[in-house]
């Protein structure tokens, strides 16, 4: 887990080191052109995926509006993990995995390779038979076909590069804003919800600490990490910078255009969040209907107990947001691999021109939409799923706070304090809840 020293003779003849030790700044941006508004929205909506709507809906049925205060308490990890995980991207000009690679041991790259994959590829299933089974609820489809149909379309859209996804995916995003109208439809107790909100309420027992687990963890997923340094170092290509040793480093302007649009973003997905707890909280779990598995299974039950209006804001929610959020997943998976083995990647890059990165993608994806098929139930395998991760993310979080304050990786961008205790903080709060819920489940 330690980085490895720079030794001299690398640092006189790696290019990527030379431009990093020799230039006194950091190339500046061009005339002109500036880090482009909503990376962090994107990022933002992606987390609040048909799974996490499932999470969150669950969570609100099954303990109401006492619930409520995980959303702000949540809000600042989700920056430290973004923020630092972009910060990687401008600062080191690649993507994590390929910092891990090269600074730190193959045994860890490996292990954090193979958990992130495979829980980028459950999720990524899981996600399209949400979307399938939400476009159900408001049109009857067949849903295994239509998970082949979700399928093909979102590969259509990652093979037609960075720009248009990157267009499309912040329209998107606003859709979410569909489950701020279904809350409000479902009435909800002032009274209730401002004390829920304010007042932290714990439950010292397994199932709560395994719905705060379970939150803490969708909130915090894996692919969170390398989709925002990889979303970076694309951005920096779209400007021109397509060889490494002009994207590395960063400015004063960028760093701050990053970091308020990292917050407005991870501000709009605790917002939703907020939003999906209370609108189960308000309606489900005031009439006694507190199990809730999916996002869809939500959708459903609100039909009765909100008014159709409600149900169908809520499920339309979460079809739009499936198209945003399996393409992070599944062209994260694809990053991660071919940094690893140092391989051409990127979606600027024509599919001849990076065919290992392209042909993940497709296996991915089909590996993805074959989850719903063969027998594998997405729910639960994003359990198993969850539960790797619950190991592996702190992990993660390690490495982001060690590469972030080091200063071979960084160079003069190393972690301010009030980073580093962010960060540490939020890797405690990550563990401690996992760790409570071990000692609930040995009592």
């Amino acid at each position: 887990m330690i980085s490895r020293p720079v030794s001299e003779e690398r640092r006189r003849h790696d290019p990527t080191l030379v431009e990093r030790y020799q230039a006194g700044h950091p190339r500046p941006l061009a005339q002109g052109t500036f880090r482009s508004l909503g990376l962090g929205l994107i990022t933002g909506a992606s987390d609040d995926d048909p799974t996490a709507i499932g999470t969150y809906a669950a969570a609100g049925a099954a303990f109401g509006p006492s619930f409520l205060w995980v959303a702000p308490m949540v809000l600042p990890m989700m920056f430290a993990v973004v923020y630092l995980s972009s910060k990687i991207g401008q600062v080191a000009g690649q993507g994590l995995f390929a910092v891990i690679r090269q600074h730190y041991s193959r045994w860890l790259l490996y292990f954090l390779l193979i958990t992130a994959v495979v829980g980028n590829i459950i999720e990524a299933g899981a996600d399209l038979g949400g979307m399938a089974a939400a476009l159900n609820v408001i049109v009857p489809v067949p849903i295994r076909g239509m998970v082949i149909v979700l399928g093909i379309f979102v590969l259509s859209l990652q093979i037609r590069g960075y720009r248009l996804i990157k267009n499309i995916f912040r329209w998107l995003a606003l859709v979410l804003l569909a489950y701020v109208g279904s809350a409000v439809l479902a009435r909800p107790d002032l009274s209730s919800v401002i004390r829920g909100t304010l007042v932290p309420t714990l439950q010292f027992n397994k199932n709560f600490f395994a719905m705060l687990v379970a939150v803490i963890g969708t909130s915090l997923s894996a692919y969170l990490y390398s989709w925002q340094s990889n979303q970076e170092v694309e951005e920096n290509i779209s400007m021109g910078r397509r060889r490494l040793t002009d994207r590395i480093g960063t400015t004063h302007e960028e760093q701050r255009h990053a970091r308020r649009d990292v917050a407005l973003g991870m501000i709009f997905a605790s917002v939703i969040m907020y939003f999906i707890i209370l609108s189960t909280a308000a309606t489900l779990f005031k009439a006694g209907k507190t199990e809730i598995n999916t996002a869809a299974e939500a959708a459903q039950a609100l039909r009765p107990l909100a008014g159709k209006a409600a149900g169908l804001l809520f499920a339309i929610g979460v079809f739009a947001v499936g198209f945003l959020a399996v393409p992070v997943m599944t062209i994260g998976a694809a990053f991660d691999v071919c940094q690893s083995f140092g391989w051409k990647s990127g979606l600027h890059a024509e599919p001849r021109e990076a065919k290992p990165f392209y042909t993940m993608l497709f296996l991915f994806t089909a590996a993805a939409i074959g989850l719903n098929f063969f027998g594998v139930n997405p729910m639960r395998a994003l359990v198993y799923a969850g539960i790797v991760q619950g190991v592996s993310t702190p992990l993660l979080m390690v490495i982001v706070m060690l590469a972030t304050k080091n200063r071979s990786i960084m160079g003069r961008w190393v972690n301010s304090r009030s980073m580093n205790i962010l960060g540490w903080l939020t890797l405690v709060a990550m563990s401690g809840a996992t760790v409570g819920l071990l000692i609930t489940l040995a009592m």
